[in-house]
């Protein structure tokens, strides 16, 4: 940035196309030679030329702009001080209600310690300066995660803290030892989890590595042999080796016990052959192993882990969000599986992937909850310096409503959520399989239904720019476009909104009340 201290009448001499100064915010920009390259082209900038451009500025574009085009700046206003908040990596956000209530001064809460903050601050830090630039260019291009940023969260213990609690992490030292993994709680993870979405890019967001959180997680529970179990383990969560989850197929999404695909045992007993097809499959591109659930009888359904290997085909599916995610048709055509890679108990495969579900389903309500902040967010600061009919949107009744409705659904959803992870903290994986499968299916199915009513309210706040791919709408638009993912993967609102009803009628007392 420049250093020259300039008056505001120095500033109004330089008001032509082969000179042309601005103010915004105290700064004087040069932008004589930015004309012809200008996005919103010449007669925007020559309307500024020699005034301040403040006001006019920030009711079309946010700071990140300025500081992406800081070069432009040649001094600041003699006697002047800029009135900007910029934010840096690992900043919280000063926005009312754009961070959780424990992470707001003078808001207390029972369920986080010191080591959850540490973890908060440098989660951030590393999301910011690592993740987000990634974030940004591939949910652009389409292309799968670098292996760069997969050795890099694998070297920070990353990979193996989105696995949650467990004897995975002990003696990890996690971002550098800021929490230790003998101590790393499900609030640890729920942290975390919240952190990385806010690389803002949905699409990148499941092409992170989600495959790998949601089908680990079922060999590190179900594994027959530990030798199995430690092997894949360190393959994944070195980064090596990369893994999925296949489960939903063209006959059979939400409803599991109607999968086709078929493992039978060869005679020997030391094989199974996989016939079959999975499809909407996250990361399967670029995946090394696939934990897939298999018919292996009438009534029977198994869990096998299935190497790529001959007779797997996998191919790219375009959906609504960016193929960054890499959501995939799989093929098995008599393919050769050891026998040995069988998860749990041959044709009690359903209990394995039941139980699986319960940390997927939670951590996507981790993450459509802060999505639905960042959303917050975004229209507080909108309605905050937008300006229609000669007032700031937020002078508006009618959007101040719309603002309260989106605020106590937003705080709603984190409630619960955080009370639903307090009884994880205090549960083993037993309990939670037994107890948790009803709470956890309602939790989803009512936050991402929630997600519905904030997608819309948002939209209709930010009018043009909440469907636009770039600028100031692009982070309201990604969500209006993109939160069906949560409503629909692990299983649908109706689905899950039944489960939910149907466990809590189990333990319905039998006499009559």
């Amino acid at each position: 940035m420049g250093s020259q201290a300039l008056t505001r009448d120095e500033v109004a001499k330089n008001n032509t196309e082969d000179c042309l100064w601005c103010i915004v915010d105290s700064k004087v920009y040069d932008l004589t030679d930015f004309i012809d390259a200008h996005p919103g082209g010449a007669s925007v900038l020559l309307q500024a030329a020699g005034k301040d451009a403040t006001t006019d500025f920030y009711n079309l574009h946010r700071q990140e702009v300025l500081q992406k085009y800081a070069s432009l700046c040649i001094g600041t206003l003699s006697g002047e001080k800029s009135q900007v908040i910029e934010q840096h990596p690992g900043d919280l956000s000063l926005v009312p209600y754009a961070e959780p209530t424990w992470l707001t001064p003078i808001f207390k809460s029972p369920y986080y310690n010191e080591s959850h903050r540490r973890l908060q601050k440098a989660m951030r830090v590393f999301t910011d300066t690592h993740i987000w630039p990634e974030a940004q260019e591939k949910e652009r291009d389409g292309t799968p995660i670098s292996q760069k940023l997969i050795d890099k969260m694998a070297d920070a213990g990353v990979l193996a803290m989105r696995l949650g609690p467990g004897k995975h992490l002990h003696g990890r030292k996690i971002l550098g030892g800021v929490v230790k993994g003998e101590e790393f709680d499900y609030f640890h993870d729920l942290v975390a989890t919240q952190e990385m979405v806010r690389a803002q890019a949905r699409g990148f967001q499941d092409g992170n590595m989600a495959g790998m959180t949601i089908s680990l997680t079922a060999v590190r529970q179900w594994a027959n042999d530990d030798a199995f179990r430690d092997r894949l383990s360190e393959e994944v969560l070195s980064g090596k080796k990369k893994m999925s989850l296949a489960v939903t197929e063209a006959f059979a999404g939400s409803d599991v016990a109607g999968i086709r695909t078929t493992a039978v045992k060869t005679k020997d007993g030391k094989h199974y052959i996989v016939n079959g097809t999975k499809k909407w499959i996250t990361n399967g591109t670029f995946s090394d192993y696939f934990v897939t659930a298999c018919k292996t009888s009438e009534k029977g359904m198994s869990v096998l882990v299935i190497p790529r290997a001959e007779g797997v085909e996998t191919k790219l599916i375009k959906t609504s969000y960016s193929t960054a995610a890499c959501t995939t048709y799989i093929t098995f055509d008599n393919v050769k599986v050891p026998a040995g890679n069988l998860l749990g108990k041959e044709d009690k495969g359903f209990q394995v992937v039941m139980s699986n579900f319960n940390h997927e389903r939670w951590m996507m309500v981790c993450a459509v909850t802060r999505w639905q902040r960042m959303v917050v967010e975004e229209c507080l600061k909108w309605c905050n310096q937008r300006i229609v009919f000669g007032k700031r949107l937020i002078e508006q009744p009618v959007l101040r409503q719309k603002l309260a409705n989106m605020i106590s659904r937003t705080e709603a959803n984190q409630a619960w959520l955080e009370n639903i992870t307090y009884q994880m903290t205090h549960m083993t994986y037993e309990q939670q399989s037994t107890v948790l499968g009803g709470p956890i299916a309602l939790l989803k199915a009512f936050s991402t239904r929630q997600a519905h009513e904030i997608a819309d309210e948002a939209t209709n706040i930010f009018g043009g720019r909440g469907l636009t791919q770039s600028g100031m709408g692009r982070v309201v638009e990604m969500f209006h476009r993109t939160y069906k993912f949560d409503a629909i993967l692990g299983g649908t609102e109706e689905i899950l909104a039944d489960l939910g009803v149907r466990q809590a009628m189990r333990n319905m007392p039998k006499s009559m009340l």
